[in-house]
C-alpha cells in the first residue's frame, strides 16, 4: 500500500510539473487565504446570527408591550415588521463591513431610496403618524360622538391612515388621520353626559313665571334627566317677537337624541294645554296714500 501511494505521488507531481502547475504554492495560498478571510467570514457569520437573534428578542418585547396597552392591532403588525426591517438592516451592514465589503455605497443607496420612498408616501407617512398619535393619545375611541374637521358623527374605526365616522343618518365618512387631528376636535361622548339644550320662545304677553314652572316640570316628570348636574330653566333672551328660555337639563350620552325630540314634543304639548302662546316673527306693513 506504501509503495502504492508513493507511486501516485510521484505521479501527481509529474502530472503537475508537465502541466506548469505548482501543487504546493497553491496549498500555501489556501492556507494563507483561510488563515486570512476565515476569522473575518466566521466573526461576519457571528454578528448576522447574534444580531438577528437579539432584533427577533426587541421585536418581540415591542409587540408585547403594545399588545398590553392595546395599542391597535394593524399598528401593531405594521410597527414591528418596519422596526425589524430596519434593524435587520443595519445588521446586515455590520456583518458585510466585517468581511471588508465597503457598504458606503450600500448605505448611500439605502438612504436615497428611503429618501425618495418618504417624500412618494409623504402624505400617507403623515397619517400614519397622526394614526399613531390618536392611538396613543386617545382623543377619540370607537364609539365616541365627535365632530372634527366638518365630520360629524359616531366614530366606527380608527386605522392607521384613516378613521371612519357614520353620521347620524348613517353615511360613512371616511376622514384622513391628519386631518382628523389638524383642527379642533370636539368629543361629546368623552365625559359620559350631555347638555341638552333647547330654546322654547313665548311671547310677551305670557306669564314667564308660569312658563318657567311649565317647564321645570316637564324636566320633574323624566327620570332619565340627571340631578347632577342640576338642570337650569330660565329666561335666556328679550328677543324681538318672543322672549326666549335657557332649557338645559343634564342627560346620558346614549340618550341625548331622545329625549332631544322628547323635550321638544313635550314642550309643544305643554304650552298648548296651558295656553302658553308661541310667536313667530311678525312684520307690521303700513301703508299711506300719496297726496
Amino acid at each position: 500500500m506504501a509503495q502504492e501511494e508513493v507511486a501516485s505521488s510521484g505521479a501527481i507531481e509529474k502530472s503537475s510539473e508537465l502541466l506548469g502547475i505548482d501543487i504546493n504554492g497553491i496549498g500555501e495560498k489556501i492556507v494563507e487565504a483561510v488563515s486570512l478571510y476565515g476569522l473575518s467570514v466566521l466573526a461576519a457569520v457571528i454578528i448576522f446570527l447574534v444580531g438577528k437573534f437579539i432584533v427577533n428578542l426587541i421585536t418581540k418585547a415591542v409587540r408585547n408591550v403594545m399588545e398590553k396597552r392595546k395599542v391597535d392591532a394593524s399598528l401593531v403588525g405594521f410597527a414591528t415588521s418596519l422596526a425589524h426591517a430596519l434593524m435587520m438592516t443595519f445588521v446586515i451592514i455590520a456583518a458585510l463591513t466585517q468581511v471588508g465589503i465597503e457598504t458606503t455605497s450600500l448605505v448611500a443607496v439605502v438612504g436615497a431610496a428611503g429618501l425618495a420612498v418618504g417624500l412618494a408616501l409623504q402624505g400617507s407617512l403623515s397619517n400614519f403618524a397622526a394614526g399613531v398619535l390618536i392611538i396613543i393619545f386617545k382623543p377619540y375611541r370607537v364609539g365616541d360622538y365627535v365632530v372634527a374637521s366638518g365630520a360629524e358623527g359616531v366614530v366606527e374605526e380608527i386605522g392607521i391612515f384613516t378613521t371612519t365616522v357614520v353620521t347620524l343618518d348613517h353615511r360613512t365618512q371616511i376622514i384622513p388621520n391628519s386631518v382628523a387631528t389638524s383642527g379642533v376636535i370636539e368629543n361629546y361622548t368623552k365625559k359620559g353626559i350631555r347638555r341638552l339644550d333647547i330654546t322654547p320662545g313665548v311671547s310677551y304677553g305670557d306669564d314667564i313665571r308660569k312658563v318657567k314652572k311649565i317647564l321645570e316640570d316637564i324636566i320633574a316628570a323624566e327620570p332619565r334627566v340627571l340631578a347632577d348636574p342640576k338642570p337650569f330653566v330660565g329666561v335666556a333672551e328679550m328677543a324681538d317677537s318672543s322672549v326666549n328660555f335657557a332649557f338645559r337639563p343634564w342627560v346620558k350620552v346614549g340618550d341625548y337624541w331622545d329625549l332631544f325630540f322628547h323635550f321638544n314634543e313635550q314642550i309643544k304639548l305643554r304650552f298648548d294645554e296651558e295656553d302658553i302662546t308661541i310667536p313667530f316673527p311678525q312684520r307690521d306693513v303700513h301703508l299711506f296714500q300719496q297726496k
